[in-house]
């Protein structure tokens, strides 16, 4: 059987190699000469850059299930360690061992007391608590008393970069699935994956020789899908209209009416969060870190991404930037980044590029979950995939596997020979 995806972002990528893999004839449309979508990269400037840091950790099953189709694993290298650095420079190491935990100095004894006391509660209240969809993590962290530095330098610094979203925006529930996945239900689960291969070269096309019957065909942008007897008849290109059994839309929200005007869905509810990635290249090393959490600062990342000379800096829920015009969002980087690095002072700055993702994911708004769709949809031969989807997480690249995996799997129902491609949480 035939199937149609609309769309190369992880989400219909994955959809392509689990139905590739099972025996599907599998062809996919994307409207740019490159696939990933928002988790990609291109050429700027003689260099070829990601259009933001993407990292995973160990609880991202599914995505790391994709790499495994695709045979790029070994592009991925995990880190044990988390560096919080303060302005001034004093550094701290986090692992797998409470004694780290105890360790950290950027926060003091009652503070680690209090983070500790917040870390139980999520494991009581988890699976028992009917209000996490519909209060924020601000809300919950307030309930539970936490004092305001623990909240800013530790909740609010990994739940933000985490889930792209400030705590007062964000579900109770994005916040506690962050920690109940990554820190507390595996030894290994918090375990950070940095691909070490521009993002691009982990889809390319000698990775897809090997997912069976799929073909890609990049520059052809998708127009409306054509009806006919309430089912989907075709899809409309430039190049002609193509027909298939079953058709997946994996594009974003904003863009799924347009293509699919017929199918009743309402995305009203959803609204865009910004991402904004810095790359600095300077004339010397200015860290030998591979990666660090910039505590108290508008930065909150740094990821080295060559000997020390090129380092990305990324900014999640970054509409501070969104407006700000690129020399000064350059200045501000400079400057904050000295207070963790001296070295910045006296090196050069030899180019930079700044990458604004303007809908880098949507907003895990309270009472959003319950208006996420699901792959099947009124249209039986139809189905919906995208980290926007009910897929069980928040707008991550695990997000966007698993949607591709539960489209693909509703299309191998629909087809009568059910399949099951989706694996299941650690916990």
């Amino acid at each position: 059987m035939d199937v149609l995806i609309i769309g190369g972002g992880l989400a219909g990528l994955s959809a392509a190699a689990a139905l590739g893999g099972a025996g599907y004839r599998v062809k996919l449309l994307e409207s740019r000469p490159f696939l990933g979508g928002r988790a990609t990269s291109y050429e700027a400037g003689g260099e070829t850059i990601d259009n933001c840091q993407h990292i995973l950790l160990r609880c991202c099953v599914n995505l790391q299930d994709f790499y495994k189709r695709l045979g790029v694993e070994r592009d991925i290298r995990f880190h044990r360690e988390f560096h919080f650095l303060e302005p001034g420079g004093r550094a701290s190491v986090m692992n797998r061992s409470l004694s780290s935990f105890l360790g950290l100095k950027f926060l003091n004894f009652s503070e680690k007391v209090a983070v500790a006391r917040g870390l139980a509660a999520i494991l009581r209240e988890y699976s028992k608590r009917p209000d996490l969809d519909r209060i924020t993590m601000h809300q919950w962290l307030a309930e539970k008393r936490q004092p305001a530095r623990a909240v800013d330098r530790f909740w609010r610094q990994v739940l933000v970069s985490a889930v792209n979203e400030d705590l007062d925006r964000m579900t109770a529930r994005s916040g506690f699935q962050v920690f109940r996945l990554s820190f507390l239900a595996d030894a290994h689960a918090y375990e950070m994956g940095v691909p070490i291969v521009p993002l691009a070269r982990l889809y390319s096309r000698e990775a897809w020789q090997k997912m069976g019957r799929v073909e890609i065909l990049s520059r052809t942008p998708a127009g409306q899908l054509i009806m006919e007897n309430g089912a989907v008849r075709g899809a409309a290109t430039a190049a002609g209209e193509l027909h298939a059994d079953f058709y997946i839309s994996a594009v974003p929200w904003e863009r799924v009416t347009s293509i699919a005007p017929d199918l009743d869905l309402d995305v009203r509810a959803f609204e865009h969060s910004p991402i904004t990635g810095i790359h600095l290249w300077f004339d010397r090393p200015i860290t030998n870190l591979p990666h660090a959490t910039l505590l108290d600062r508008t930065i909150q990342w740094m990821f080295n991404k060559g000997d020390g000379r090129y380092v990305e800096l990324v900014v999640s829920a970054s509409r501070s930037l969104v407006e700000m015009p690129r020399e000064k969002v350059i200045q501000l980087a400079l400057r904050e980044l000295a207070e963790f690095f001296p070295q910045v002072k006296e090196a050069r700055l030899e180019k930079s590029h700044v990458v604004k993702e303007i809908r880098a994911t949507f907003s895990p708004l309270p009472g959003l979950d319950a208006q996420r769709p699901e792959s099947r949809t009124s249209i039986p031969n139809l189905f919906l995939a995208g980290d926007w989807t009910r897929s069980g997480w928040p707008a991550t690249m695990e997000g966007a596997v698993r949607s591709g995996y539960l489209a693909a799997e509703a299309v191998t129902a629909a087809a009568g020979n059910p399949k099951r491609f989706l694996l299941p949480d650690i916990a």
